[in-house]
């Protein structure tokens, strides 16, 4: 029975979500592109701790986690999975925000290689906002869907593409929002060069897809909220 719980998601019913933080810390860690023996530098500890932390389930001391959520740019709450299952922004705004524009070197930082982002469509049934799993590749946004799904519907248009993230704890986060054209790519040497890189960055929903959407931004912008100490 533990076997099955471990290969459980963390927001499916009866899983732990505290158990999985491990795979939380890699995600983050790779996220921001630092390896072990970097992440061991910034906390103080050894490259080995890193790899258990990673590989193995089991407690760890509360300053520990603190400098590793510190390293990693996020917050304890996060990396536990503590607000797993809580829409963003339900915290208190924190005393003297500022709201600050971001420029587009910034912005294509934040979005990094990869991640999860959400696209805007417009449709016969109207409007609509869908979450894929995209990378960016040479200045362009680009996602896999299918031809009966919702974010095909991109193709031949101009669309909207966001990213985000909210840190609860500080009341701080930032927003990205790529506009332009998007279109399919069916080419068999531009498909090869989108999946090479990251082959492992398959749709969170499953399912086959097998059709590359690209968007070529003719603006991005992003913002980000944040919080003076005085």
């Amino acid at each position: 029975m533990a076997a099955d719980r471990s290969r459980r998601g963390p927001s499916e019913p009866g899983a732990d979500a505290r158990g999985d933080i491990g795979r939380r810390v890699a995600a983050r860690r790779e996220y921001l592109g630092l390896t072990r023996t970097e992440l061991a530098l910034r906390t103080g500890s050894a490259p080995g701790y890193i790899e258990y932390v990673e590989t193995k389930p089991g407690p760890h001391g509360s300053s520990f986690m603190l400098r590793l959520a510190n390293a990693l740019e996020t917050t304890v709450n996060e990396l536990t999975g503590g607000a797993v299952d809580l829409p963003p922004g339900v915290g208190r705004a924190a005393n003297h925000p500022e709201l600050v524009e971001l420029g587009q070197e910034e912005c294509w930082k934040l979005i990094g290689s990869h991640g999860v982002g959400r696209v805007v469509v417009s449709s016969e049934q109207g409007p609509a906002v869908f979450p894929v799993n995209y990378i960016c590749t040479e200045g362009e946004i680009a996602y896999k869907t299918s031809v009966d799904s919702g974010p095909v519907d991109a193709a031949g248009h101009e669309t909207a593409f966001e990213v985000d993230h909210i840190d609860e704890a500080f009341s701080r986060g930032w927003s990205v929002l790529v506009v332009g054209r998007a279109r399919t790519v069916t080419e068999p040497e531009v498909v090869q060069r989108l999946e090479a890189p990251h082959s492992s960055t398959t749709p969170w929903a499953g399912g086959r897809r097998n059709l590359w959407i690209v968007l070529t931004p003719s603006r991005v912008t992003g913002r980000r909220i944040v919080v003076h100490d005085h």
